[in-house]
């Protein structure tokens, strides 16, 4: 819910959003909880936000949800939302 970032399910957060700048470098990225142990998140206050929760895919279908069940349709919706294709190399270098 505004103000906070991430995508929500309520007052319980599912994917979180962030951005660092540091030694002038700009890196971002998202945690998408798929089938998160969410009781490590019980001992604290996550992303510093008191009385919000944190859940995962898992929980919010009631089934186990894997990072493999939602990877290509998330690349596939990332491509459409920002008019982009993404190029896969196995050699990361």
């Amino acid at each position: 819910p505004p103000p906070f970032t991430g995508v929500w399910m309520g007052d319980s957060k599912l994917c979180a959003i962030g951005v660092h700048c540091g030694n002038h470098i700009t890196s971002h990225g998202l945690a998408l909880n798929c089938c998160t142990d969410l009781t490590w998140f019980d001992h604290i206050v996550p992303c510093g936000l008191e009385g919000k929760g944190v859940t995962s895919l898992s929980h919010e279908l009631g089934r186990h949800i894997t990072v493999d069940h939602v990877l290509e349709p998330f690349l596939d919706s990332f491509q459409e939302v920002f008019d982009c294709t993404l190029d896969f190399s196995e050699d990361p270098g």
